[in-house]
């Protein structure tokens, strides 16, 4: 059955209207540019007019803010009427002139162009006024003497150069009290150091704002009182602490500070923006013949569009009806045209079959994170509740056990949190200089006790100058879990070689052994999550089906390809090939990306164990 739509929402309606709306707009358009040519200069000029009055009120309330009054506005009006070439008058409340950027004395208009006052300001005019209304610039008894500010900026000097050495960056930045403060800083990061880098000794009040804090905490609680709600502590940071409904506190806190800043800012005044001449700009309107003949006009093109618009919505309504039946039933739409609405349902059908597909893999996913993370806690409890009844003997045997099956159980929380980075695009990369061959020695080192353990030789061949750009960790953690892969998979008696060589754009670093071999009908899915070449989840032979499948991300990451060639009972070779840097490229910490050229359909990249 065609389902029902309201009338508002069909898509007839809503495609008449729209073409309406643009034919009326485009109407008016043409008969406002038919006229255009007589009143060009003045809008011109009024726009003009517009964006010099902002200026002049953003930096008129700036002066008040700073200074307790008026008397010397003078040459600050100069020099604005001089950017905007408009005459400014500066008056009190009851219009006795406080100052005159120049010429000779003028008849003022009724209404003001704004009102300057610091302590009420309209928050869409200075958006960083917030809800309190009160000039961020406006610093009263909380600006910081000379000595008082000195020392906060060496103190932030150097907690911003301690941050910047835990890879913290942040700048130094003034407030309108001259307090320093740390911008562009994490603070959930931060906290960390908060106390190595002395950040809270950054966040507290100096004697200056001591006392201004207990004057506004005063002015506060007692208008707090006076309404019979609770007192409260107002920070440096005007957060406030000491009761849950802070409704009543807020008008309190702006009546306070308002109450305290008031000896330092210039009074109320009402400015006034002129032409140069100091008349007033003209406004212009359309005469009555020009309106009649354009909604004449509009009227027959309305008419015009209702017709053609109610056609063609009708006619492409249809089959978005005949697509939206098909995604209610959950089945393929008919794709009967080459229009964009037949690629609608062409991207329909592929996303349903995209969704059924990646419904599958979580599925397959949630069961393998579930089998990999069940085996180790199986043993720990089984253990445990052993020694609990008496029959194991919680000795050092036990805990080395449980410690090894802890240590698995990291090792594959470890990997789905690198795999998850990698996912997101959020892996952290720090590239730098390094030689590929020097960091295959110091992989064979840190590996030799475990190829020695399982019979295996393990050895270095480098060719050539294979110096590049990478990150010395991951890239270390790469060709490890190579190496690691290779020794589980080559029996005793066997070998491990690790070449390094290099082209003239790209660095290889090959890992090969003299295994077990990956059958040709395996070789696609070796960088797939969870896959093994042993299908039996064996210790022995397998690990976390991890390894590989956070290789290739790590590779991709660097620019770099992974491939592996195998034989059975012959051995693998897995490549690795990384870029070298353009002349002139400089490290950096950057963000790592996840792979794009991994598609769902293409080969992935996986590992047999990992």
């Amino acid at each position: 059955m065609t389902p029902s739509f309201p009338r508002r929402r069909s898509l007839v309606v809503r495609l008449t209207a729209v073409s309406l709306l643009i034919a009326l707009a485009s109407i008016a358009a043409t008969a406002w540019l038919a006229v255009q040519t007589t009143t060009r200069a003045i809008q011109q000029e009024q726009g003009q007019a517009l964006s010099g009055d902002a200026t002049i009120y953003t930096e008129l309330l700036g002066f008040a803010a700073v200074n307790h009054t008026w008397g010397q506005v003078g040459p600050r009006l100069r020099t604005l009427s001089e950017q905007t070439g408009r005459r400014i008058v500066l008056t009190t409340l009851d219009r006795r002139v406080l100052g005159d950027s120049g010429g000779a004395p003028v008849t003022l208009p009724v209404k003001a162009t704004a009102s300057v006052d610091p302590l009420h300001v309209d928050p869409v005019l200075l958006p960083e006024a917030g809800t309190s209304g009160i000039d961020p610039r406006a610093a009263g008894p909380f600006k910081l003497p000379p000595a008082e500010r000195g020392q906060l900026t060496a103190l932030a000097t150097r907690t911003a150069a301690c941050l910047a050495s835990v890879g913290l960056p942040s700048q130094v930045r003034d407030s309108p009290s001259g307090r320093p403060q740390l911008a562009g800083l994490d603070p959930l990061s931060a906290r960390y150091f908060a106390s190595k880098c002395r950040l809270y000794e950054l966040a507290e009040a100096t004697p200056t704002e001591a006392a201004a804090l207990i004057s506004l905490n005063d002015a506060v609680n007692r208008c707090l009182q006076s309404q019979g709600a609770e007192t409260v502590k107002i920070g440096l940071d005007l957060a406030v602490f000491g009761v849950a409904d802070q409704r009543p506190t807020q008008g309190c806190l702006d009546a306070g500070r308002r109450e305290q800043l008031t000896p330092y800012v210039a009074p109320p005044a009402l400015l006034f923006t002129l032409g140069p001449g100091g008349s007033q700009l003209p406004t212009f309107t359309l005469s009555r013949e020009n309106l009649t003949r354009i909604l004449a006009v509009t009227g027959g093109v309305l008419v015009l569009a209702v017709a053609l618009t109610s056609l063609v919505a009708t006619r492409l309504s249809r089959p978005l009806r005949a697509l939206t039946e098909a995604a209610k039933q959950d089945r393929p739409a008919p794709v009967k045209s080459r229009d964009e609405v037949g690629y609608l349902a062409a991207a329909f059908n592929d996303l349903t079959a995209r969704r059924e597909r990646i419904e599958e893999q979580r599925k397959a996913m949630v069961s393998d994170i579930a089998h990999e993370l069940r085996n180790p806690l199986n043993v720990i409890r089984g253990r445990l509740e052993a020694a609990e009844d008496g029959h194991l003997p919680f000795d050092r045997a036990l805990t080395a056990s449980l410690l090894e099956e802890t240590v698995l159980l990291q090792h594959i929380v470890d990997d789905l949190q690198d795999l998850a980075a990698a996912d997101a695009g959020q892996l952290r990369l720090h590239p730098e200089p390094l030689d590929a061959a020097e960091l295959a020695h110091h992989v064979a080192a840190a590996h030799a006790d475990r190829a020695a353990a399982a019979g295996v030789t393990l050895t270095v061949a480098a060719d050539g100058e294979t110096a590049l750009t990478a990150d010395p960790v991951r890239l270390r953690q790469v060709v490890g879990n190579l190496v690691t892969n290779a020794i589980r998979h080559t029996p005793v008696g066997g070998r491990v070689t690790i070449h390094t060589s290099s082209t003239v754009d790209a660095v290889t670093l090959a890992v090969a052994d003299t295994g077990t071999g990956i059958a040709a009908e395996d070789l696609p899915h070796v960088f797939d999550r969870f896959w093994r070449a042993e299908k039996s989840r064996n210790r022995q032979t397998g690990g976390s089906g991890l390894g590989l499948a956070i290789v290739r991300h790590l590779v991709a990451a660097h620019g770099g390809t992974v491939t592996v060639e195998s034989e059975v009972d012959a051995g693998s070779t897995f490549t690795v090939r990384l870029p070298k840097p353009d002349r002139g490229e400089g490290a950096g910490v950057r963000d790592a990306q996840p792979p794009d050229a991994v598609a769902e359909d293409a080969p992935a990249d996986g590992s047999p164990g990992g």
